[in-house]
């Protein structure tokens, strides 16, 4: 097994969003440097990290400088051009692994990946033409939801089928790029897992947690969420067993539909989760930490659940109300740096420790 890092040692991380930015914070609580690699001026993990690169993944001496400054490369997002990695994967180990982006990177080889280790997920099939599409509603029926393969997030790439009468509107609306067909699942509601594997192995998962979408954005997460004791233990298997499957290293978050039937995978990301950071305050060793864990090598943190939270995200013009969450008790304020609010951009988040009795 690789040798641990040690205290000093200095973590690359591939974006500089406010993923990127809680990493490194985390990164510096456990004595490490952290660099940032964005295409972007002024990202908001720029503010918080020891160093940061202003340049495009195409770049490839950029890429070459950034790679020798750091002692192991991690991400924040996962649709990072393939010619960047292979550079980067030349010079310095990049963890998660390459296999875990690639499956993430594509809805229809994810799901290919998920059912082939007998894992349920909704119905699906591939769409590159208006006959496919036909075909797979003759199928799967409707309501479905046609999706992108590659590219997507909050909502992004997507259009809803309600009758065969929409079909021609969603294909259009694809603009040519390949999708896949997922029929609608009947769910109670919506759960997620965050989940870690160190490079010994090792697995640990935090409690699952209980997501509420708006306008397709995680607009809260709830923990404890409503599940039995055979559906959280269901959830935490489920986990594990994508981890290993990938010979993971890392954090990953794993979304559920809740169903009569059982859990169905909804989708997996190769990094830490918006559903996970209600871990930073009910938790001792929260989701960025674990992940700094995992890549640096070192033993996975206890992250054992101490206290009942419930994550609100800031989106967009929800962050005027920051003064008044601030009289709050129990609330504890992230804010992401970023300069201009917009509908749709993620602010920052507040985590509300619920008390009992």
């Amino acid at each position: 097994m690789t040798e641990p890092l040690q205290t000093g040692a200095v973590i690359g991380i591939l974006g500089g969003g406010q993923l990127g930015r809680m990493l490194s914070v985390a990164a510096s609580r456990l004595g490490f440097r952290s660099h940032i690699y964005e295409p972007a001026a002024n990202p908001p993990a720029g503010q918080v990290a020891d160093r940061v690169t202003t340049a495009p993944y195409e770049d490839a001496d950029a890429l070459r400088a950034f790679a020798e400054s750091v002692d192991v490369i991690t991400y924040e997002f996962e649709n990072i051009p393939t010619d960047a990695l292979d550079l980067l994967e030349s010079l310095r180990p990049i963890r998660p692994n390459r296999r875990a982006l690639a499956v993430s990177q594509d809805r229809l080889l994810e799901k290919d990946f998920l059912t082939g280790l007998g894992l349920n997920c909704a119905p699906y099939a591939a769409v590159t033409s208006q006959a496919d599409l036909t075909a797979a509603l003759t199928r799967i029926g409707t309501p479905a939801i046609l999706k992108t393969t590659r590219l997507g997030y909050d909502g992004k790439g997507q259009a809803r089928i309600r009758s065969l009468a929409d079909a021609p509107a969603a294909f259009a609306a694809m603009q040519g790029a390949a999708a896949v067909l997922e029929g609608f699942v009947d769910f109670s509601h919506e759960v997620s897992v965050i989940a870690a594997r160190g490079l010994d192995g090792s697995v640990a998962a935090f409690d699952p947690g209980e997501n509420v979408h708006k306008d397709g954005i995680l607009s809260t997460t709830t923990v404890p969420a409503r599940l039995s004791a055979g559906q959280r233990s269901d959830a935490v298997l489920i986990a594990a067993r994508i981890l290993n499957a990938l010979d993971y290293v890392g954090v990953m978050g794993v979304e559920l539909f809740v169903t009569p039937a059982g859990l169905i995978v909804n989708e997996i990301a190769p990094r830490v989760h918006n559903s996970g950071h209600w871990t930073q305050q009910g938790c001792a060793v929260d989701q960025f930490e674990q992940h700094i864990r995992a890549v640096a090598g070192w033993a996975l943190g206890d992250g054992s659940r101490y206290a009942d939270v419930v994550m609100e995200n800031l989106i967009g013009d929800d962050v005027d109300r920051i003064p008044q969450i601030a009289r709050e008790r129990g609330a504890s304020i992230h804010l992401y740096g970023k300069a201009e609010a917009r509908p749709g951009r993620k602010m920052g988040h507040v985590n509300r420790i619920v008390t009992r009795g």
